[in-house]
């Protein structure tokens, strides 16, 4: 694919934008109208003072672009499976509030407040900066430091976007642009020497690391239908969560192990049997849109960062505001993810497909293969709760959207079902119907998702309950 970074390109195709991303082109449109955005006045800071004018009279769309460009990366950039995709929108939000936050009045530094992170580089007192050139240079350079291995089309993509962004935005005083870059470049390169020391540093190299021994024994885990033997990333709930009361969060015990038919655990799998024989349309619709498989799609953190984009979008947010978003969603998922894998790994159990097989009916053929590792409790409920929970914080309970982040997408080729838009009256009902599809899909037990979605909601808490605001 073509990329032309031509002003005229990007007005004529202005009405081609909204909040559907299909390929870096579609989300570069939204620079079209940037130059129509630009406001004055001044704004105080902290810790210190500076002039020009604030972060919330830039227009989101800085914000979202950029994102729009992270979610291209994930999904075109080898070894970017969910917890490792989850911790670069960790860093990434993080590095877009931070790039902006001295020039948001009411807004607070995380600084103090993450696991770690102890200090930060400082605007200087009383001079102007250019907060669409601090964001823009510091989503550029930590997207250059967490995606390195990414392919060479996608770094020019990664220039490119900077460039027009800058050329956009730039004051016609050349030390305010330059003061504003310096400092969005100082933010990503201490945000990501920190990011170095979490335990997840360049986990795209380890995936399915050799080193790890499976468990053996009754009600474990067992490679499925996909054949690999070693699980993906069984070490990632070792890592550091950014918050720290998520990582003192108790980790909930399954229901004991049982193949007696009249045990509890029995019912959970019967259930996933009994929903593979009576699927609807809509059900296989609805687990189709949100399996998120990585290399095919963003993965399913980025399915999250995506409804974040779109909620940006459709609230018109601004800079600010924006920016803030990503931090909250990309802090959720990514603490979801080290928790979840945490829990995973300690009861280590058994996927629908080896306990039906084993227990109920030895040909049996989910609607979804497996992904490969445990299933308690469920990736998708315990990180898309989380997200829930920070994006209606943000935009309330009754925020009404579209999620149209896989339209024009080519039909599934071995179920033969297409990509149909959902549309949402809240994100606490996107959540739950994204832990619904893994049910639908037949490689979930509903008290994965349970489990998953209460999980999910009390680290999304604790991402609120940081002091945000002064």
């Amino acid at each position: 694919m073509n990329i032309h970074f031509t002003h005229r390109k990007l007005q004529t195709s202005k009405a081609n934008s909204k909040h559907n991303y299909r390929g870096v082109l579609t989300t570069l449109l939204l620079i079209a109208f940037l130059q129509a955005c630009r406001i004055q006045p001044s704004d105080d800071v902290q810790p210190t003072l500076t002039t020009g004018k604030p972060a919330d009279q830039y227009t989101g769309d800085i914000a979202t672009t950029w994102a729009a460009l992270q979610l291209k990366l994930t999904k075109t950039t080898a070894g970017f499976t969910p917890p490792v995709a989850s911790r670069a929108f960790g860093y990434a939000g993080i590095t877009m509030y931070e790039s902006v936050v001295p020039g948001i009045a009411n807004r607070k530094s995380l600084v103090s407040q993450l696991q770690g992170l102890t200090t930060l580089p400082q605007v200087e007192s009383g001079k102007a900066y250019n907060w669409a050139l601090s964001a823009n240079a510091a989503q550029a350079q930590i997207l250059r430091s967490l995606y390195p291995t990414t392919s060479a089309t996608n770094k020019v993509y990664i220039d490119s976007l900077e460039t027009v962004i800058l050329k956009t935005f730039k004051d016609t005083d050349e030390s305010i642009n330059q003061r504003s870059i310096d400092f969005g470049k100082k933010i990503a390169d201490a945000l990501f020497e920190w990011s170095k020391t979490d335990g997840g540093d360049a986990g795209y190299t380890r995936n399915f690391p050799a080193s790890y021994v499976v468990p053996v024994g009754a009600g474990l885990w067992q490679p499925t239908e996909n054949g690999q033997k070693i699980p993906m990333q069984p070490y990632w709930g070792k890592n550091r969560t950014f918050v720290k009361s998520n990582n003192d969060l108790p980790m909930p015990k399954p229901l004991a192990y049982s193949t007696d038919v009249k045990s509890a655990i029995f019912s959970q799998y019967m259930d996933v049997y009994n929903k593979s024989k009576s699927l609807t349309q809509t059900e296989k619709e609805i687990s189709l849109w949100w399996s998120d498989n990585p290399g095919d799609s963003f993965t399913p953190p980025g399915h999250s960062y995506s409804l974040a984009r779109i909620a940006a979008v459709t609230a018109k947010a601004n800079l600010a505001k924006a920016a803030e978003t990503f931090a909250r969603t990309g802090i959720s998922v990514a603490d979801a993810f080290i928790l979840c894998w945490r829990c995973k790994f300690t009861y280590n159990n058994l996927r629908p497909y080896t306990y039906v097989r084993l227990a109920i009916d030895p040909a049996w053929v989910p609607f979804w293969p497996a992904p490969p590792f445990p299933g308690y409790p469920s990736g998708h409920a315990t990180q898309s709760s989380s997200a829930a929970t920070v994006l209606t914080a943000l935009y309330g309970e009754n925020f009404a959207f579209t999620d149209d982040s896989h339209v024009g997408r080519p039909d599934d080729p071995l179920r033969h079902i297409s990509f149909k838009a959902r549309s949402f009256t809240s994100f606490a009902a996107s959540a739950q119907e994204s832990a619904d599809s893994r049910f639908y899909g037949n490689i979930h037990t509903k008290q994965d998702n349970e489990t998953g979605l209460t999980e999910g909601k009390k680290i999304g808490a604790n991402v609120n309950a940081l002091a945000w605001e002064k």
